[in-house]
């Protein structure tokens, strides 16, 4: 039962813990990747640790370049990530970027947040 109110209490801190704008997009591309410039957000007045990573639309992790893929966010900040991904042969890519916060090591809660945001690469010849 403790551990049921734990939960209640602790789950609208993780999900608000960070935001991502935009949350959707839809990129033209004449190359062989595809650009998208993702702003992590932290609401909170302490930093927090975030890294960013890409998924396809099954979740499986993909190789994409992400500029800066880890970093320190201030309180009430945010910054601009590029994320670069490639169409490895195809015409069309369905993609999840995902903000996650990072908790510290000395800190007594370990809640690991992660919002993600659905993008569409289309390539043109």
């Amino acid at each position: 039962m403790l551990a049921a109110g734990l939960t209640a209490m602790l789950s609208p801190i993780a999900a608000t813990g960070q935001s991502m704008t935009p949350m959707r997009g839809e990129v033209r591309s004449f190359t062989d990747a595809f650009a998208v410039r993702v702003f992590p957000g932290n609401p909170y007045d302490q930093r927090i640790r975030v890294e960013i990573h890409v998924y396809d639309q099954d979740f499986q992790p993909i190789d994409a370049k992400v500029t800066p893929s880890a970093f320190l966010l201030a309180g009430q900040a945010s910054r601009p990530v590029l994320v670069v991904v490639p169409f490895d042969g195809a015409n069309e890519r369905k993609v999840r970027i995902c903000t996650e916060s990072i908790p510290f090591p000395s800190e007594q809660t370990q809640i690991r947040a992660q919002i993600c945001g659905k993008f569409f690469g289309h390539r043109r010849f």
